[in-house]
């Protein structure tokens, strides 16, 4: 009983190892976007920190909503049911019940991917991915029913296995007595001030996880739950893993030098713009122009005095501005490269082509192939084994057999895999359309049966049921040669029947003579 009602004190105990990443956190977050991890102490009273400059905020949406469409995209799954082998092996042979099949997974795959667009996961799916992208660490749990809860690195504590496997998770909540279940011991449900909530989820064995909630020492009735490793709802997502480390690292973190930079450069170059800004005359002592009468002087007023009597202050500090403005440039086009903001794409020229454009495009997704990989099996994949679980427990899609049909995410560093490929054969096949202009025997050293097998496949396509086999032409051929053999036939016995007759008539006439 003593672990049970312990949950305070271990989120505490934890909270001690967990600072060192959250100040880190908070560092991130003051120079992108100071919300999403607030100051210790913070209240609706208190003033956020205004950054001076905003590529941090820019980069951090652009990238959050660039993942957000790569990893949940709007107009088709980003996952596909497939088929072990020995199933597949087995169906080879019967390919009007194999397309069936398939065509019966595919509508599950729509009806996963409409439970998702109905509970609305793509708002708080945004929201978790800018808390990775900043602090490196978020937790989501999938609950029964609504949609997607996300909470902040600085609400919860986690602890891991040397090899990053989750062993224990406690989340702190403030909830009114008002929320909480009535029969709990000790609450005053009529009170206004806030009660701590604490969630605790651990590790029974290697495949087993209890979940359970308390408050004030005591178990909220109907918290407790236990779920299976791949069905667990409550997910401990990092953004970049480090062996050894209970708490991920942040995508923002590693350009943090760089915000840093721009942060201070920006604050004295509008320090210097506003000095700069500032309009001061200034009259020689005994001069002829009364300071009052300048001062009170109207557009287009007359007044005596001689012009060199009268200056204006100036700083002339044009040159070290013009310096601090090309480091800032420098270090904006660098962050957005990092962050994929579409003015790194473009160069600055007068021409750019739109291959250009999307080779650089291409070439900047690609560099983040570890981040998609990483997020398509701790966000994606449970994610989708979750909603089908429930989904058939409610009888909302039929009931797979176990073993036979596994979801298989399909894009990320996948669809980035078989772009690079698509992309290299449509320009192989540019060249080769060039080289038969020039020699036309070129294209009878393709083999375009292959070619057009891994242009499927390139697109993602099985074909399977789709392209044609060797075995399956030779017989097409076989029979158009029968046929077209069978026609030449029916000619030459059209053509042979006239002289045939007379002969026959011929002969019988003899016979009559005789």
């Amino acid at each position: 009983m003593n672990e049970i009602t312990s949950c305070a004190k271990r989120y505490h105990k934890l909270a001690a190892d967990r600072e060192i990443y959250l100040d880190r956190a908070r560092e991130c977050a003051e120079l992108t976007l100071p919300a999403l991890i607030t100051p210790e102490g913070f209240s609706s009273a208190t003033d956020l920190y205004q950054p001076f400059q905003s590529i941090g905020a820019r980069g951090v949406n652009n990238l959050a909503s660039k993942l957000m469409l790569l990893l949940l995209p709007p107009n088709s799954p980003f996952f596909r049911l497939a088929m072990d082998s020995k199933t597949k092996a087995e169906l080879d042979g019967e390919g009007e019940l194999r397309a069936e099949i398939e065509q019966g997974l595919a509508g599950i795959e729509r009806e996963v991917m409409g439970e998702i667009e109905n509970r609305a996961l793509r708002v708080n799916f945004f929201e978790a991915l800018k808390h990775l992208i900043v602090s490196g660490n978020v937790l989501v749990h999938l609950p029964k029913k609504g949609g997607l809860r996300v909470f902040p690195m600085s609400s919860f504590v986690v602890k891991r296995a040397p090899d990053g496997e989750l062993l224990e998770v406690v989340l702190e909540e403030s909830v009114s007595p008002r929320a909480l279940p009535d029969g709990i011991e000790g609450i005053d449900y009529s009170g206004d001030e806030d009660l701590k909530l604490y969630t605790k989820v651990y590790r029974v064995n290697s495949d087993t996880y209890e979940v359970y909630q308390e408050v004030e020492g005591n178990i909220v009735p109907g918290s407790e739950g236990k779920y299976k490793k791949d069905l667990m709802p409550w997910l401990a997502l990092r953004m970049v893993h480090l062996d050894g480390e209970d708490y991920g690292r942040s995508f923002v973190e590693e350009y943090l030098g760089d915000l840093k930079s721009l942060e201070g450069l920006m604050e004295a170059l509008v320090s210097s713009a506003a000095a700069s800004a500032k309009l001061v005359f200034m009259v020689r002592p005994n001069a002829s122009v009364r300071r009052t009468d300048l001062a009170n002087s109207n557009n287009g007023d007359v007044i005596l005095g001689d012009p060199n009597d009268v200056s204006v202050l100036q700083t002339e500090k044009y040159p070290d501005m013009r310096v601090v403005l090309d480091t800032v440039q420098r270090i904006e086009e660098r962050l957005a490269f990092a962050f994929l903001l579409n003015t790194a794409i473009q160069r600055n020229a007068e021409r750019v082509t739109a291959e250009e454009i999307r080779f650089m495009a291409q070439e900047l997704e690609s560099a983040l192939g570890g981040v998609y990989s990483v997020l398509s099996q701790e966000m994606q994949l449970p994610l989708v084994n979750i909603l089908m679980k429930r989904m058939s427990a409610g009888r909302k899609i039929p009931k797979l057999p176990k073993g036979t049909v596994t979801p298989v995410i399909v894009t990320g560093v996948e669809a980035l895999g078989r772009g690079n490929d698509l992309n290299k054969l449509r320009t192989y096949i540019t060249d080769l359309v060039q080289l038969a202009q020039v020699s036309p025997e070129t294209l009878q050293r393709v083999n375009f049966g292959d070619l057009v097998t891994r242009l499927a496949t390139g697109h993602g396509i099985d074909t399977i049921g789709l392209i044609k086999t060797e075995q399956e032409l030779q017989a097409e051929m076989q029979q158009q040669q029968e046929a077209q053999e069978q026609i030449m036939l029916q000619e030459t016995m059209k053509a042979a029947a006239p002289g045939a007759i007379k002969e026959v008539v011929k002969a019988n006439q003899q016979e009559q003579v005789q």
